[in-house]
């Protein structure tokens, strides 16, 4: 699908016809030929030709280049698990205990500054976003998962807002999962998720407690005893 942009470009230029695609089918749809015929400049059809298995290779090839959202290239040390099945997309990777810019809601009353986080571990793909927290330098299938310790977060599902990001055009594994993270770190924190205080403190106090401190760990609510092997199926 053409961005707005590109659409725009493509309407306004003008565009000359040069070949035409012609499928031939029988009565009982059992049986297909395609052609080709060339369009001179008086908008006339030259004589058809059939097409061959070169062509139609090169013209899949390159719609599929274009059109492509799946993704190439090293994959991340950090990639926990990867499913990249179109229609079943979804991706878990892991970030380690860091600081990490926050941007907040002014009613919040929370600067936009860098804060310390626990582990946190991303699922992303069709069904959205999700995010959970560990307490772990490094998570094990076996890791207990727990409440992400955000605003904008109802249980581990993510609500998306303010960040407008688009999907990079050159998708490699790496971009893909910068482009999910700035969705979630690019939009402005405002709102407690639909199951209230995510933390065993309020989430404010924690958050700026956070700023110069490393992040409270003993502040982390259990997620229904889920551990990392049971979102890796």
């Amino acid at each position: 699908m053409m961005e707005t942009n590109e659409l725009t470009r493509t309407l306004k230029t003008q565009l000359i016809p040069k070949a035409a695609l012609i499928a031939y089918a029988s009565e009982d749809d059992k049986n297909f030929f395609l052609e080709i015929r060339d369009i001179n400049d008086r908008g006339n059809m030259a004589e058809g030709r059939p097409i061959t298995q070169e062509f139609m290779n090169e013209l899949v090839k390159g719609y599929s280049e274009r059109h492509s959202s799946t993704p190439y290239g090293k994959v991340p040390s950090n990639l926990i698990y990867c499913d990249s099945r179109k229609g079943s997309e979804r991706y878990v990777w892991y970030n380690p205990p860091h600081k990490r810019m926050m941007f907040f809601s002014s009613d919040l009353k929370i600067e936009n500054a860098e804060y310390n986080l626990p582990g946190v571990i991303y699922e992303a793909g069709e069904h959205g976003m999700r995010i959970y927290a560990y307490k772990d330098d490094m998570p094990g299938k076996d890791t207990l998962l727990y409440v992400a310790p955000f605003f904008n977060v109802t249980g581990s599902s993510v609500c998306l807002g303010s960040a407008n990001i688009d999907l990079p055009k050159n998708l490699t594994y790496e971009s893909l999962l910068q482009y999910w993270e700035k969705k979630f770190w690019l939009t402005e924190f405002s709102h407690l998720g639909g199951n209230g205080n995510p933390t065993r403190s309020n989430l404010v106090l924690v958050t700026k407690t956070a700023r110069n401190k490393p992040f409270d760990l003993k502040e982390l609510k259990p997620l229904n005893n889920m551990k990392l092997k049971d979102i890796l199926t």
